[in-house]
């Protein structure tokens, strides 16, 4: 009688791009016969997957490599706070081993190391879309590593490296199996997606006897061909993010949006100063021009975006600025944080830092002002029907979200029969929207008389 299969825990924090990472990487621990466990207890090592990118993740993290030793023990660390090794060792000097993102190679190293690996090709099997931690009707889509850019407040090229462009042939055909899988939506993430296959001068491969280019556009002529939603995330305004917006107005054969009229711009605030102390593009009346001809193209678009307030050297007028950008662009989804300093990034060198209590003060008024005209972006879906995606079914409602909605930032629309009506999770209905309140909307689906 063979022993029991050696048990991993494992603790993933931070962003999507990190979430993939984690799915990489339990992936080939299943692949190589180790068995995925939920608590420390049954497990005989913990594998911890860092975020580091602002000082609350890092300070997260830090507690949970000290959760896990404190409960287990024995404690592997990868991730984003993997490239300040000194800092875990700092304060939890046990641990096994200390890697950075990507590195695969260096966790798996470290997890034989402390628990050889037992592996039986009969008993083991491993779906062909490998170990995916979001619901089986969405996933994650990484199309690069790494980002070219240096603004002032980020440390994610420190961290991450240059930009890394994967084969447009290979994220096509990871692609495909997720959608032969089930999945329903497709999320396009990476640091940079405007800048995808820069790096490689939009090399060419071949999908599906076709030729495509390494680049945004033709990523998603290839993912539009699949039938299922595709959602763009981490888009830089670069002038070419136009020429996807008519995908986003064409139907295709079974009726779906090729690509979702939706985008996700990262404008991080609108005056031109600041913009340009933050090592960001200032061009704020071009960008207005931009949406309103984004909108005439595809008139339901959903933007989204986050900004920064309370960046040092932003005056009140500067500040003022940010607010009329808001009530001009009338972007249907926005977050906010104001500014904290980053240990290694530029920003924190700057002059002029704004106190705290203004900071505050900035942010409530900002996410005041947003609120309204994201109330009235909702108010005006009164009365129409929504393609909607259902999540999961909570008594007599049913989760789901749309077009409009992305999973975990966005609202959601609550469907009142959703039980009565037999929906399930991955299915796709349209409801009829009866209501609405700040964040979400409210309806039903139509049954025929």
């Amino acid at each position: 009688m063979s022993l029991a299969n050696p048990k991993v825990g494992f603790v993933s924090l931070g962003c999507p791009k990190a979430l993939v990472d984690s799915e990489r990487i339990l992936t080939q621990l299943r692949v190589e016969g180790y068995d995925i466990v939920q608590t420390y207890d049954d497990a005989d090592v913990v594998v911890v997957n860092t975020c580091g990118f602002i000082d609350s993740a890092v300070t997260e993290s830090l507690d949970a490599i000290g959760e896990a030793i404190a409960e287990n023990g024995k404690v592997i660390v990868t991730g984003c706070l993997g490239k300040k090794p000194e800092q875990i060792r700092e304060a939890h000097p046990g641990v096994l081993s200390i890697s950075g993102p990507q590195d695969y190679g260096s966790v798996m190293s470290a997890v034989h190391a402390a628990l050889p690996p037992k592996h039986d090709p009969f008993l083991n099997l491993v779906p062909d879309t490998g170990i995916k931690l979001t619901p089986k009707h969405y996933a994650y889509l990484k199309i690069s590593e790494g980002c070219n850019h240096r603004c002032s407040f980020c440390i994610i090229p420190s961290m991450r490296g240059d930009l890394v462009s994967r084969p447009v042939d290979q994220v096509l055909r990871e692609a495909e199996k997720l959608a032969m899988g089930g999945v329903k939506e497709l999320l396009v993430i990476s640091q940079d997606t405007s800048a995808y296959g820069v790096d490689v001068k939009y090399a060419q491969h071949e999908w599906r006897g076709k030729t495509y280019q390494t680049r945004m556009k033709a990523l998603c002529e290839g993912l539009s061909e699949l039938g299922i939603w595709t959602r763009l995330h981490y888009v830089y305004p670069y002038p070419h993010v136009d020429d996807i917006i008519p995908l986003m107005a064409e139907t295709g054969a079974n009726g779906m949006r090729k690509l979702l009229p939706y985008l996700d711009i990262p404008f991080q605030h609108a005056s031109p100063r600041v913009l340009k102390l933050m090592k960001r593009p200032g061009a704020v009346d071009k960008t207005l021009e931009r949406i309103q001809r984004w909108r005439s193209i595809a008139p339901d678009i959903t933007i989204r975006s986050t900004f920064i307030v309370g960046f040092p050297g932003e005056t009140e007028a500067e500040f003022e600025e940010l607010l009329d950008f808001l009530d001009e662009a009338q972007l249907d989804r926005v977050g906010a944080f104001a500014y904290s300093p980053v240990d290694g990034a530029s920003a924190n060198a700057l002059p002029d830092p704004v106190p705290e209590e203004v900071k505050a003060e900035r942010l409530a008024r900002f996410m005041e002002r947003q609120a309204d005209i994201s109330a009235a972006k909702l108010e005006a879906k009164v009365g129409t029907t929504q393609r909607c995606l259902v999540d999961a079914l909570d008594g007599e409602l049913a989760i789901a979200r749309s077009m409009a909605d992305a999973p975990e930032i966005d609202g959601l629309v609550q469907i009142q029969n959703g039980f009565m009506a037999g929906l399930k999770p991955g299915e796709f209905v349209d409801v009829e929207i009866m209501g609405s309140d700040e964040h979400d909307l409210f309806g039903e689906v139509a049954f025929d008389d």
